[in-house]
């Protein structure tokens, strides 16, 4: 029987990062699962209403550092699929809400110890394979940070439970925190499990009902997610998988009646599309439908002349380099004092001198390839026009190769013009812009940073006076929702730095905080009188 009250959920900490030195127990064994997966093609097909569809479309999902392997074929959803994922999620939201909070809740906690025990293989090998990440990325990823989602979720949404309003003498007053009415849709990027993972479950834990649409890039690990699901208890309908091309996906799901939310991360245009047509249907929609996104970044680096220059180039090195470069907060544009320059320049170009690229089964790999042929292309393009452009320089890299595998080489750019194209759009891969400015124009400079993006997800500055560090935190104090002292500008541990920015970067509703929790429920206030008043007349009246 389950108890009525509000019970107390596990102790919640951040699951430990293994460290996977060469020859260790766990580096042991998750090299014999990549094995073991790399070996076998396997079927991908949609989930919905717990029964696995197959369709008369599919995609190869492939290595990107080998795109020649085929991991899998995913079963494309069409609009008949599309519609009976949204017709399960809606059919299976009155038991769902129903259940207990707390045995919602569990499911996900059983699915965060299966992913830290059986599952962490599996999840991590699934995305070193299809998403190209090198050990440690994967595991700070699909394993710890997906962990991280589940667990802290139930704490959050414990003690949201616990909120209650006061309650004057013989009246109670209470909060109902109910789920939407209607499905959620979940729209998650490639480039974090995490997010792919999270995104379709916060809102399941809290009794909504998802449709889930994976980019087809990460539906190998996609996959392994619905399978842990599954094994966690998750019952048919919650949570329905559909692989679907964008668009198409777009025109059957935004327009039905029982849309009641949209969980996206992705690019900033196609988030505005989705905002432009929920605006265009609103007249349709049986409520008002909640948009939660995160979407690009121009992430910067700012460095103060009084800075370490080795922690400077050590942040660049990581925060611009690590997971190619596709991260949206990865470090993208960086102003770096003409005193400090010399240094920074020769410590960054060591760290990449240093760097080794290749496949992800070589853990020695710090490098690996980019998702796919339309990436690289992308990404090539902007290196190309900084080779030839009379104001940008390339100081380190530039080499791609796609012969094999989607290969970029780290690649630092150097530019006399701050405004240039690589210091303003998003590139979403490992390039690196450098601006180095004049000491007596950092206050120029600081707006030059301030207002060279449309973005504002996150950034980092360094300095060692602490009225510099003040100073500079609050003429940026707009500029990123993630702003790091002296630190990298990735790598947000959930629970500590909840996630998301502003301006063009999004809705800042903060993944990894109860903040996105409550974007989820739609509270109900209950006021019960014990004994109602049994005449109209107030004493005032006389």
């Amino acid at each position: 029987m389950i108890s009525a009250n509000i019970p107390q959920t596990p102790t919640v900490n951040n699951e430990q990062v293994r460290n996977y030195q060469p020859g260790s127990l766990e580096t042991v064994s998750l090299q014999q699962k990549m094995d073991e997966m790399s070996a076998d093609i396997i079927d991908i097909p949609c989930v919905i209403n717990g029964q696995k569809i197959t369709t008369s479309q599919t995609e190869s999902i492939v290595m990107p550092h080998n795109h020649q392997h085929v991991l899998a074929h995913s079963h494309i959803a069409g609009q008949v699929e599309l519609q009976l994922a949204v017709d399960a999620a809606v059919k299976a939201q009155a038991d769902w809400q129903a259940m207990p909070w707390q045995s919602r809740a569990a499911i996900f906690l059983k699915a965060a110890d299966l992913l830290a025990g059986p599952y962490r293989d599996e999840i991590n090998a699934a995305t070193m394979h299809g998403q190209s990440k090198n050990v440690y990325q994967a595991e700070i990823d699909s394993a710890c940070e997906l962990i991280d989602f589940l667990r802290f979720n139930a704490a959050f949404y414990q003690q949201i439970m616990e909120q209650q309003p006061i309650s004057s003498t013989g009246v109670w007053n209470q909060l109902d925190w109910r789920p939407l009415e209607g499905f959620v849709l979940a729209i998650t990027p490639f480039n974090f499990t995490a997010i792919a993972g999270n995104l379709p479950a916060t809102p399941a834990m809290l009794g909504n009902t998802v449709v889930w649409k994976p980019s087809g890039t990460q539906m190998y690990s996609a996959h392994v997610i619905m399978k842990v699901f599954g094994a966690a208890g998750l019952p048919d309908g919650v949570i329905n998988m559909v692989a679907a091309d964008g668009p198409i996906a777009g025109a059957a799901l935004l327009p039905r009646p029982e849309l009641a939310g949209v969980h996206f991360t992705g690019s900033t245009a196609t988030f505005q599309h989705i905002y432009a047509e929920v605006g265009g249907n609103i007249s349709r929609y049986n409520g008002y439908p909640r948009l939660v996104g995160e979407t690009g970044g121009k992430d910067f680096v700012f460095a103060h002349q009084s800075a370490d220059p080795v922690a400077v180039a050590t942040a660049l090195s990581r925060g611009a380099f690590e997971y190619q470069g596709q991260k949206c907060s990865a470090a993208s544009r960086a102003y770096i004092p003409k005193s400090l320059w010399p240094e920074v320049k020769t410590r960054l170009g060591e760290d990449l001198a240093s760097f080794r690229m290749g496949s992800t089964r070589d853990f020695s790999h710090f490098i690996n390839a980019v998702i796919d042929e339309r990436s690289f292309d992308k990404i090539k393009s902007f290196i190309d026009y900084a080779n030839t452009s009379e104001d940008a320089d390339i100081l380190y890299g530039g080499g791609c190769d796609k012969s094999e595998g989607y290969f970029i080489e780290p690649t630092v750019i150097v530019t006399q013009n701050p405004k240039f194209k690589t210091m303003q759009e998003e590139i979403f891969g490992p390039v690196l812009t450098v601006y180095v400015y004049d000491e007596n124009d950092w206050e120029d400079t600081l707006t030059l940073c301030d207002k060279g993006s449309i973005y504002a997800l996150t950034g980092a500055i360094f300095a060692q006076n602490r009225y510099v560090i003040n100073h500079m935190a609050d003429r940026l104090r707009h500029a990123a929702g993630n702003f790091y002292i002296n630190d990298k500008p990735t790598g947000a541990v959930v629970g500590q730095q909840p996630f998301g920015g502003g301006r063009a970067s999004g809705t800042n509703d903060k993944a990894g905080s109860a903040l996105n929790l409550y974007r989820w429920l739609s509270p109900r206030t209950i006021k019960e009188t014990f004994v109602p008043p049994i005449d109209y007349r107030y004493p005032f009246l006389g």
